[in-house]
């Protein structure tokens, strides 16, 4: 079956090493927004980039990094994406998050009677 509908997508761009009470912070947001109810959400390690600060961060063997780049995506409603931004201002000390709008086509299997 598909589905069509509007809705926002939420990137999160951190660091690996981040952390939020104690626990990796992309841990903590996806638990956060898991029990918020959202849809659902993806964790995506990086190869390599750099932020702000310019340093490279990368997974090559001659140097290896423990601060590799993280990104968080979500997708859901504008309402629900919405509700945990000013959750997400406190929990990301140092990141970057964008917001934009996106055309969601979803595939599910029919419902088993």
């Amino acid at each position: 079956m598909r589905a069509e509908s509007e809705g926002k997508l939420l990137r999160i761009f951190i660091g690996e090493s981040d952390r939020w009470h104690g626990k990796p912070l992309y841990e903590a947001i996806v638990q956060h927004v898991r029990e918020q109810g959202l849809a659902g959400a993806t964790v995506i390690r990086g190869l390599e980039g750099f932020g702000a600060h310019s340093r490279l961060h990368t997974s090559r063997i001659l140097r290896l990094s423990e601060d590799l780049p993280v990104v968080i995506e979500i997708v859901d409603s504008a309402e629900k994406i919405d509700a945990i931004l000013p959750t997400l201002d406190e929990m990301v000390e140092e990141g970057m998050v964008t917001v934009e709008r996106v055309h969601v086509i979803a595939y599910r299997a029919p419902k088993q009677t």
